[in-house]
């Protein structure tokens, strides 16, 4: 099991991660993506789930048509750790793509 990160290293890792922010009233992190249309953004999200099973760390995600809204958090730590840092990392370089 991931160990829960410090309110320090949650908000250094943040920093680096553009466009997410901290889930106001809970422990989590989240980000709105928004791709060129409902083909693209449903082909991320499969990619996502690909990875997402091998890591073993699954989002909390809502599609409408070309919008992704993720939320990440580590439910079994209460909280945001470092799956939750890394999982961002790869949405946000796999988005690129798309």
């Amino acid at each position: 099991m991931s160990e829960k990160l410090s309110s320090k290293k949650r908000n250094e890792n943040l920093n680096k991660l553009q466009g997410w922010k901290k889930t106001r009233g809970k422990d989590s992190i989240e980000k709105e993506f928004i791709f060129k249309d409902f083909q693209s953004a449903f082909a991320w999200m499969t990619r996502m789930a690909l990875l997402a099973e091998k890591m073993d760390h699954h989002p909390e995600w809502f599609n409408v048509y070309n919008k992704v809204n993720v939320t990440l958090t580590t439910h079994d730590a209460g909280g945001i750790t470092q799956l939750d840092i890394n999982l961002a990392k790869a949405m946000n370089q796999t988005a690129k793509k798309y």
